[in-house]
């Protein structure tokens, strides 16, 4: 059996919207709706949006939203598309599941539901997974199992918060994908940016992004020992060249000599170690 998606006590709170039946449907005037805080979703079709709005226009709206009541208004908790199309259609009020829900329920319940629902786009799917994990104050992997995902994929998901504002507009804005921001995530922070304009402009695979992201981390490494080499270091700093030459090399490196004149001996333990350093020396003279 299958782990449970919803924390407890919120799979009743969903099974409740569910069961409603008509006379617990309440007609409710548009203007008296606020959104709500907690959403997460920021960007919505415009294309879709004239779609439902259409259906409704024909049929009316069917699904009640559900909403709580905030002090002689309401705010809504689900049903954020439907509300607009309805105010699309010129609608004045519109048929609303009433609950009275503490702000930690709805919380939840706005979170949880609309990252089921699938159709968040990454930087909102980001940002709704941090914002429930510091809600519920939970791990990575319990607030996995909440919403019914991996432990990588929510670890993968919060990565792309650490993107830089324009990066992560070209991501929400679907212009280049998740994948293509987490392989930009693994070069310095300084390249980022031109590295994911790159990736747009020339249409990548995921997988071209990250050699790019490799060449472009493997140039700055390549920098930084250049400038240390060529700096009159007194001997005792032959060692950190060598440091840093092992961390980027991921093999034995000896450096022998003085800052002016010596000798860096590179150690390989067999044929496959060979072919591997081979491929980087290439890939660096490239």
């Amino acid at each position: 059996m299958g782990k449970p998606r919803l924390g407890k006590g919120l799979q009743a709170l969903i099974t409740d919207m569910s069961t409603a039946t008509a006379d617990e449907v309440q007609h409710i005037a548009v203007d008296l709706i606020m959104p709500n805080p907690y959403q997460p979703r920021r960007a919505f079709a415009t294309e879709e949006l004239a779609e439902l709005a259409a259906s409704i226009r024909q049929h009316g709206l069917i699904q009640p939203v559900t909403v709580r009541s905030r002090g002689g208004r309401y705010e809504l908790v689900v049903g954020e598309r439907r509300l607009r199309a309805a105010k699309l259609v010129g609608l004045t009020e519109i048929p609303a599941l009433v609950k009275e829900w503490s702000d930690r329920e709805t919380m939840e319940v706005v979170l949880v539901e609309n990252l089921q629902r699938a159709d968040l786009n990454p930087m909102e799917e980001a940002a709704a997974f941090a914002q429930l994990q510091q809600h519920l104050e939970v791990t990575q992997e319990n607030l996995a199992e909440r919403v019914g995902k991996s432990r990588p994929y929510v670890a993968n998901a919060l990565r792309l918060l650490t993107l830089s504002p324009a990066v992560a507009e070209l991501v929400a804005s679907g212009t280049i994908s998740a994948g293509h921001a987490r392989a930009v995530l693994a070069a310095p922070a300084a390249k980022r940016e031109m590295l994911a304009q790159e990736v747009a402009e020339r249409g990548l695979t995921v997988r071209e992004a990250e050699r790019l992201a490799a060449k472009a981390t493997d140039s700055v490494s390549r920098e930084t020992i250049v400038k240390k080499a060529r700096a009159a270091l007194p001997p005792a700093e032959l060692r950190e060249i060598a440091h840093n030459l092992r961390d980027l090399l991921q093999t034995r490196v000896e450096v022998k000599g003085t800052p002016t004149r010596g000798a860096i001996t590179i150690a390989y333990y067999n044929a496959e170690e060979l072919e591997r350093l081979r491929e980087w020396f290439f890939r660096a003279g490239s």
